[in-house]
């Protein structure tokens, strides 16, 4: 199979949200049939370069999915499913990357703010970061603002995602840009928020850099600051 057949594949896959064979798709009768995992060992085996597997694959699977869900043809689970296929295959994938020499786009540090037990979201936004090439540390939901400043500063994050689908835990979004500013952290980091509640006047409001809708206006707000 060619290199244009497989990655085909694996974007099908990736839209029917089949992380394995075993899965069933959003259409009918695909149980059984090679999945995610399955078909980028595969690619791997016949020397498929891995990024192409990343961009022909992965990301521009998303991309549908992303136009699916704005119409209105998938929701919120639909897209979960995706992205836990690229998640899947990023965890494959991610040796044989830094293997090919593939440099990360940078570290990025996200969380759910402390007190929000909420990160569906902030979890699609994680895979799809990891699956757009950025070195990705997820501290998870709940998690206060002296865990976050220090993770920024450990890793040398340029980038920090911050999520809230509170209106009384997105406040605190506002307490971490203030102590980033406090430790002399917030200049060289790029802070990038979303969650329901949360708007563009909400980001200029606290200091943010960029508000997101969901994982692929983050990707497209990183585009920007990386160009």
């Amino acid at each position: 199979m060619n290199q244009d057949e497989l990655t085909s594949k694996i974007a099908f896959n990736v839209i029917q949200g089949r992380v394995e064979a075993e899965d069933e798709g959003y259409d009918e009768g695909l149980e059984g049939q090679p999945g995610v995992t399955e078909l980028v060992q595969q690619a791997l085996e016949e020397e498929l370069n891995p990024k192409a597997i990343v961009l022909e694959g992965l990301t521009a699977a998303m991309d549908v999915v992303g136009e699916k869900f704005e119409r209105g043809e998938y929701l919120i689970p639909d897209m979960l499913a995706s992205a836990e296929c690229v998640g899947a295959a990023m965890d494959i994938l991610t040796p044989h990357l830094v293997k090919a020499g593939v440099e990360s786009k940078g570290k990025f540090v996200i969380a759910t703010v402390v007190g929000d037990l909420h990160d569906i979201g902030k979890n699609i936004v994680s895979i799809m970061l990891k699956g757009g090439g950025y070195e990705v540390i997820d501290l998870g939901a709940d998690v206060s603002i002296e865990r976050i400043i220090e993770a920024v500063d450990e890793h040398q994050a340029p980038f920090l995602g911050l999520s809230a689908l509170l209106t009384t835990t997105m406040r605190v979004m506002g307490d971490v840009v203030d102590k980033l500013k406090e430790r002399g952290l917030r200049d060289r980091v790029k802070v990038l928020i979303g969650g329901a509640p949360t708007s563009i006047e909400f980001a200029n409001q606290i200091g943010a850099d960029a508000h997101c809708r969901d994982a692929f206006d983050a990707l497209d707000a990183l585009k920007a600051m990386r160009a």
